[in-house]
C-alpha cells in the first residue's frame, strides 16, 4: 500500500500525491480468496442447492456491519434463484462444507447506487467472511455409503423388522448432536413402519448384522425447517454413522444351523427327556454372553416342560447324543424386551452354540446289548452269586470313567448285595461266564443327581462294557450259611470242645469253619467268613453274654426266618 508523506523530493511528492488522492479501483467482479479449503469434498455449491453458512459482513476498513453469529443462526438460502445480492449468489458456488472464503463484492453485485438503508450506504464494497456448513438439494434423497460389510450375511433388513443398532449422529460439517456409545446402550426400534425419522427408516434397509454404513439424508428426510427444537437446527442435512448389531422379526421361529450329527443316532430327545450339554451364548453381532464350558461343567435340564427358555425348549427337541447345532433365538422366544438386565440386553437375539452329551428320560430302564456269549452256557448268575468281572466305563460322549483292566484285576461282588449301582445289577443278571455285554445306565440306576466328585458328574447316562470272567454261586436267598450234608444231631456237644457246656466265640468259629473247609457247609460267597460267622454267633446268644448255653441253641428248622442260625 502507498502512504503518503512529506520531505521527499517534489516529483516522488506529487506521485505519492496523486496516489493518495486517486478514487480506488473499481471491481469488475468478485473477488475470492479461499482461506480453508477441507481435505475431503463429497460435494459442492451448485445453483438450485439449499445452504446453511455463517458469515461475517464488513466494509473494506473492516467496519462490521452484520453477522449470522451475533444472530446465533446460521444463513439458510437457495442459491442461484436471487434469494441472495448477486455477487453472494456467485460467490458460493462451487463452495465445500466447512470450506471458508473471503469474498469482495462490488457495488453492482450488492446493493449498488442505493445502498441498503441506514446499514449499508451508496456505492459500497462488501467483504463477506463466509464459512459453509450444509448443502443439500430438493432433489436429495438418502445416501448410502457402506464401508463395512461382514464376511456372511444370511438375513437383510426388511421393513416390519425389529433392529438394534448403535450409531453417531452429526450434521453435515461434523458437528455431533447425538450418539448411541453415549448412552452406552443401543437404539432399538422397528424399520420401515414410521417409528423413525424418513430417512432412517430408509436408510436401514438391506443392512447385514454387523454392518457399517454412513446415511445421510436432506432435511425433508430428517427434521425438517424445523429441526428437533435443540441439537438439529430447521433445514438440517443429517449424518448418521451406523453399526448394526442384532436384527429379527416378531414373526420368527428359532433357526436350527450348522448341525453336526454323529453317525449314529439311535435315539432322539423327546419332550420330558432329561439333557445334559454344553453351550457357548452370544449375541448376534457375536458378543459372548454366557458358556457352560468356563464353569467346566454341563447344563442340565428338562427339555420341552418349560424348565429353560422357550427357543430352548424346542431347539433341543429332536437331538442326538454327541450332535453339534446353533440354535438362534428372537427375543419373544427368550429373554424379551427386558433382557436379564446383565449381559442380555432387552430384545436382544441370543445365539447358542450346542453340544449334546447326553440324555435319558426317568422312565428309562437300564439297556442290555449282548456283545459276545458263549457257545455253552451251563450257568447264568442270579441274585446272591459271587461274580467277577471286567469292566470299561465311560460317559455317552465317550468320556472314559474308568477300567478294571488297568488295574490288572477284575471287579468282585456279591448280586443283589447293593455293592454297585442298581443298573450294574440288572446287567450282570443272567450271565454265562465268558459273556461281554455292553450296557447304557441311566442317573436313576446309577450315581443320580449328584453322581460321584471328580469322576461321575450328576445326572449322567454312564455306559459299561463288561465281561464276565468267573462266578459262584451264591446262596438260597437269605442264608449267609447253608449245610452240605445231613446235620449232626449233636451240633453242641461238638461244638462244645472243653465241655464247659457252654461255646464261645472262638469254638463256634472254629466248628464253622472246620465245616466249611471239609465241605460239609458253605458261607454266603463274596463276604468276609468271620464277620458271617460273629453274626451267626450272635444270633444264637440270645441274651447277649458272649456264650451259647444248650438252652439258647436251637436248630435252625425251629425258626424257620432264623436264616443265619443252625
Amino acid at each position: 500500500m502507498i502512504q503518503c508523506v512529506h520531505g521527499v523530493l517534489y516529483l516522488s511528492f506529487l506521485v505519492a500525491f496523486a496516489a493518495c488522492n486517486a478514487p480506488p479501483v473499481p471491481l469488475d467482479d468478485i473477488i475470492i480468496e479461499k482461506t480453508f479449503v477441507p481435505e475431503q469434498c463429497v460435494r459442492a455449491v451448485k445453483v438450485g442447492d439449499y445452504v446453511r453458512y455463517h458469515y461475517i459482513g464488513t466494509f473494506p476498513d473492516g467496519k462490521k456491519f452484520d453477522s449470522s453469529y451475533d444472530r446465533s443462526s446460521t444463513y439458510n438460502v437457495f442459491v442461484g434463484k436471487k434469494q441472495l445480492i448477486e455477487g453472494m449468489d456467485k460467490a458460493l458456488v462451487g463452495m465445500c462444507v466447512n470450506e471458508r472464503r473471503l469474498v469482495k463484492v462490488p457495488p453492482h453485485l450488492a446493493y449498488g447506487k442505493e445502498g441498503y438503508g441506514d446499514i449499508i450506504p451508496p456505492d459500497s464494497i462488501l467483504h463477506f467472511d463466509v464459512l459453509l456448513l450444509d448443502v443439500w438439494n430438493s432433489d436429495d434423497g438418502v445416501q448410502i455409503n457402506t464401508y463395512h460389510t461382514p464376511p456372511t450375511c444370511s438375513r437383510k433388513v426388511e421393513v416390519s423388522d425389529y433392529v438394534r443398532y448403535h450409531y453417531n449422529g452429526t450434521l453435515l460439517d461434523g458437528t455431533l448432536f447425538d450418539s448411541s456409545h453415549t448412552r452406552m446402550r443401543t437404539y432399538d426400534t422397528y424399520v420401515g413402519i414410521g417409528w423413525l425419522i424418513a430417512g432412517m427408516d430408509q436408510g436401514l434397509l438391506g443392512m447385514c448384522v454387523g454392518e457399517r454404513r454412513i446415511i445421510t439424508m436432506p432435511p425433508s428426510l430428517g427434521y425438517g425447517e424445523n429441526g428437533d427444537g435443540s441439537d438439529i437446527p430447521g433445514q438440517a442435512s443429517l449424518v448418521f454413522d451406523v453399526m448394526l448389531l442384532d436384527l429379527h422379526n416378531p414373526r420368527d421361529g428359532i433357526t436350527v444351523t450348522n448341525q453336526t450329527i454323529p453317525e449314529s443316532c439311535t435315539r432322539k430327545t423327546v419332550a420330558g427327556d432329561f439333557v445334559r450339554y454344553h453351550y457357548n451364548g452370544s449375541l448376534l453381532d457375536g458378543t459372548f454372553f454366557d458358556s457352560s464350558y468356563s464353569r467346566n461343567r454341563t447344563y442340565d435340564t428338562y427339555v420341552g416342560q418349560g424348565y429353560v427358555i422357550a427357543g430352548m425348549d424346542e431347539g433341543l427337541i429332536g437331538v442326538c447324543v454327541g450332535e453339534r447345532r446353533t440354535i438362534t433365538i428372537p427375543p419373544h422366544l427368550a429373554y424379551g424386551e427386558e433382557g436379564t438386565g446383565t449381559n442380555i440386553p432387552g430384545s436382544a437375539v441370543l445365539v447358542f452354540d450346542v453340544h449334546i452329551i447326553d440324555f435319558h428320560n426317568p422312565s428309562d430302564s437300564i439297556e442290555v446289548t449282548v456283545t459276545y456269549k458263549p457257545e455253552t452256557c451251563d450257568k447264568q448268575t442270579k441274585k446272591g452269586d459271587f461274580v467277577k468281572y471286567h469292566y470299561n466305563a465311560s460317559l455317552m460322549d465317550g468320556t472314559s470313567i474308568d477300567s478294571t483292566y488297568s488295574y490288572g484285576k477284575s471287579y468282585n461282588i456279591v448280586l443283589g448285595a447293593n455293592q454297585v449301582v442298581p443298573g450294574m445289577e440288572d446287567g450282570l443278571m443272567d450271565m454265562c461266564v465268558g459273556e461281554k455285554r455292553h450296557l447304557v445306565i441311566p442317573p436313576h440306576l446309577g450315581y443320580g443327581e449328584r453322581g460321584v466328585i471328580d469322576e461321575v458328574p450328576g445326572s449322567a447316562v454312564l455306559v459299561f462294557d463288561i465281561e464276565l470272567v468267573d462266578m459262584e454261586e451264591g446262596l438260597p436267598e437269605g442264608y449267609m450259611f447253608i449245610w452240605n450234608s445231613e446235620v449232626s444231631p449233636d451240633l453242641f456237644t461238638e461244638m462244645d470242645k472243653n465241655k464247659d457246656e457252654q461255646v464261645e466265640p472262638s469254638e463256634f468259629t472254629d466248628y464253622i469253619m472246620r465245616q466249611v473247609n471239609e465241605g460239609k457247609g458253605r458261607l454266603a460267597p463274596g463276604f468276609d467268613p468271620y464277620r458271617i460267622i460273629d453274626n451267626m454267633f450272635s444270633n444264637q446268644d440270645r441274651n447277649g453274654d458272649g456264650k451259647i448255653t444248650a438252652a439258647e441253641f436251637k436248630l435252625k428248622a425251629d425258626e424257620a426266618e432264623a436264616h443265619d442260625e443252625l
